[in-house]
């Protein structure tokens, strides 16, 4: 059985819309959560992928996000190990200083609807989104500079030219919008204690109730492209779990 390794940074925000794609195709995962205090850890042997998810903060705070350094080490144990490793919003910035790009807490919210526009026509994700609204939502920015090289390359913008997509080589992706969401999921957030919010995120979640059905077309979209791009459906050879029995 295929196995991912989710780090949840939020209550509100988990697999959301995407756990029916993996359901379906027979795909486990486990989450692991740093903002209860458990480890950032994980064997990249033992699982098929690694999705970093999102986050109330921008990944550069690291008085609310300490355990930042040590996610990024799991990147690069996954990406020595040939694992996949996807980043939404949070993640994607997390993913991207692990390949040496620049944070910034600025925007302090990016929150809203853009217009997708692909920038590497053949890339399977960019053409998932390609003319559609997708969903933004982060805290904070990762500074893809030309002097990254090959490392980062993005592959899809808004209508501004600002990244919504970067591509890792052939075993990863960080996307700053976010397939996984749900309508529901913007109204925990609400309920979050102490999580800081945009000032229009009543208006944001009506919008999402109201485009809701073409954002769940584009959850497809993307699922069925991620899938395809990095090969999650392959087998990957696991490390076996032992059990230890207690002796007597």
């Amino acid at each position: 059985m295929k196995r991912f390794l989710a780090v949840q940074h939020s209550f509100a925000e988990f697999f959301g819309a995407l756990e029916a794609q993996w359901e379906a195709r027979g795909i486990g995962f486990k989450y692991v959560r740093p903002v209860t205090g458990e480890d950032v850890a994980g064997t990249p042997s033992q699982f098929d992928a690694l999705w970093l998810l999102g986050a109330a903060y921008a990944a550069v705070d690291r008085e609310h996000c300490p355990w930042v350094d040590d996610e990024m080490r799991l990147v690069r144990a996954f990406a020595k190990s040939r694992r996949p490793i996807v980043g939404l919003g949070f993640g994607a910035q997390v993913l991207a200083a692990a390949y040496g790009a620049a944070l910034s807490a600025e925007p302090e919210h990016d929150a809203r609807f853009a217009l997708a526009h692909a920038l590497v026509a053949d890339d399977p994700v960019a053409r998932a989104i390609d003319g559609r609204r997708v969903l933004v939502m982060a805290n904070g920015r990762a500074e893809l500079g030309a002097e990254l090289g090959a490392g980062l390359e993005p592959v899809a913008a808004d209508e501004d030219g600002r990244w919504l997509a970067f591509r890792t080589g052939e075993l990863g992706y960080g996307l700053l919008f976010r397939p996984e969401l749900k309508p529901g999921m913007l109204e925990d957030m609400v309920m979050e204690d102490e999580r800081p919010l945009p000032e229009d995120i009543g208006a944001l979640i009506d919008a999402a109730r109201e485009q809701w059905p073409q954002m769940q077309d584009t959850t497809d979209r993307v699922a069925a492209a991620l899938v395809s791009a990095l090969g999650l459906m392959d087998e990957r050879a696991k490390a076996p779990v032992f059990r230890i029995v207690e002796q007597r």
